[in-house]
């Protein structure tokens, strides 16, 4: 029988996470694909403890949940009256995004902003100011905790995770000045002082690409980015990883879309 691979610590995590860039007082939006980093001692749970190493008592770490439910209210409006309403507290996070967030939404002492489609979970010393105060409407633009990240002068993090998940560009989408921006409105239900309220928003629509951009073209942005030397790219665990930080990474995509875009 060959010996079960060795699997990596939160120790060495945290130390690699530290080569990679992250430094105490750093806040950073993770994108992860758990699977890829390989067998980690403690499981995921070791790995977000591994950031939090990493960051220090006064870093901040941040997930992007988004909601279960959204896509089912838009699909089956018959079923509108057995929808769940969003609750920042207890919905779920979205499937598509992995199981990194819902992990990071379920520890202990972690926070979750109100925009539902746009939803964050944040855990650390600023978890409450990254999520509070999330614009329903426009959620990715500088009321969230993508605008805050900026400010804050965080950075992103691609854990293992394809280029094309970076969710900060949406904020640079909708920052970007070019023509012929799709609008989307739809309603769905949340939580109002424990009350079920039915409410429309209003957004630019993430769920379609510009016209004329590749379906991955997020993955082009982040690579043009890197390639002007900027952002780390190297392996934590067995996962290819990428750090960028926020604003650098907001301003090369605002204009690289502006320039191709407008």
């Amino acid at each position: 029988m060959p010996e079960p691979r060795r699997p990596w610590t939160r120790t060495e995590l945290a130390a690699q996470f530290r080569s990679a860039g992250l430094v105490h007082g750093d806040a950073v939006l993770v994108h992860a694909s758990l699977r890829s980093i390989g067998h980690v001692l403690g499981g995921p749970d070791a790995v977000i403890g591994a950031l939090l190493d990493a960051v220090g008592p006064n870093g901040t770490i941040l997930g992007y949940c988004d909601w279960q439910f959204e896509d089912e209210v838009l699909a089956f409006p018959e079923l509108r009256d057995q929808i769940p309403a969003f609750d920042p507290a207890f919905s779920r996070s979205i499937r598509d995004n992995g199981a990194f967030p819902e992990l990071l939404r379920t520890t202990p002492g972690a926070r979750r902003s109100a925009a539902p489609g746009a939803s964050c979970a944040a855990l650390g010393a600023r978890a409450d100011w990254f999520t509070a105060d999330h614009a329903l409407d426009y959620g990715y633009g500088p009321r969230s905790p993508f605008g805050k990240l900026v400010e804050a002068g965080g950075k992103t993090l691609l854990l293992g995770a394809p280029r094309d998940t970076m969710t900060l560009l949406h904020h640079a989408e909708h920052l970007a000045r070019f023509p012929n921006k799709r609008i989307r409105r739809y309603e769905t239900p949340i939580l109002v002082d424990g009350r079920t309220e039915w409410r429309w928003f209003e957004e630019f629509d993430t769920s379609e690409v510009p016209d004329g951009m590749a379906d991955d073209y997020f993955a082009t942005i982040v690579t043009a980015f890197l390639a002007t030397g900027e952002g780390w790219q190297g392996r934590i665990g067995n996962a290819d990883s990428v750090l960028v930080e926020a604003r650098p990474m907001v301003e090369f995509a605002v204009e690289w879309m502006e320039q191709r875009l407008g």
